[in-house]
């Protein structure tokens, strides 16, 4: 039986007291420690980046040497190193404008409101996940790769195959920092 949701839980306490936006940042970490995402010097895109705790810590490891984009549909508050941006990420013509032609790593923690409906909310973040996937194939470069989460349910099993079938590597992967309720995942794909 999963725990009972706490809303100021040790994650929650611990980026507090680090200073990061948000919890979601440790997920970020530990997806950057497993998979060695972030490079010196590399374009990296934050899709659905508010608050900015993603972003936020992507400049840090960059410190200078590379360029952050962080977009979202609501604004966020300016990090030191980043460029933030507000725009829908299906909107190619706002994308064009933001983003460069070729990027090395693309990380997406959206997530959709939830209407409480698992199935819908669940459909939703695929369809966002879908969404993220056509970014990729328009800018991100031959190696690079991709990070997003994805909640797992009827949809998932069938968006991971189609992954697979256009893309040479793709993995999964659950982060110790989401909330033991959660159906997030983590999928990660490199463009060959």
């Amino acid at each position: 039986m999963p725990k009972r949701y706490t809303p100021n839980d040790k994650w929650s306490q611990k980026a507090a007291a680090e200073g990061y936006r948000a919890r979601s940042v440790y997920k970020l970490i530990e997806l950057d420690e497993r998979f060695r995402l972030i490079k010196p010097g590399m374009t990296v895109v934050d899709l659905g980046a508010a608050p900015g705790s993603w972003a936020q810590y992507i400049s840090e490891v960059q410190d200078g040497s590379g360029r952050v984009i962080a977009i979202d549909l609501t604004e966020i508050e300016p990090i030191e190193g980043v460029e933030t941006y507000v725009a829908d990420i299906t909107d190619t013509d706002a994308l064009d404008r933001i983003l460069p032609d070729q990027v090395g790593l693309i990380v997406s923690d959206l997530a959709p409101k939830t209407s409480g409906i698992g199935d819908i909310d669940q459909w939703k973040s695929i369809e966002l996940s879908q969404a993220v996937v056509d970014v990729m194939r328009e800018r991100l470069r031959s190696g690079g790769k991709c990070v997003m989460k994805v909640l797992r349910g009827a949809d998932f099993d069938e968006f991971i195959r189609e992954c697979k079938s256009e893309f040479a590597e793709v993995k999964t992967f659950q982060a110790s920092a989401s909330r033991d309720r959660s159906k997030e995942i983590y999928v990660i794909i490199k463009k060959t």
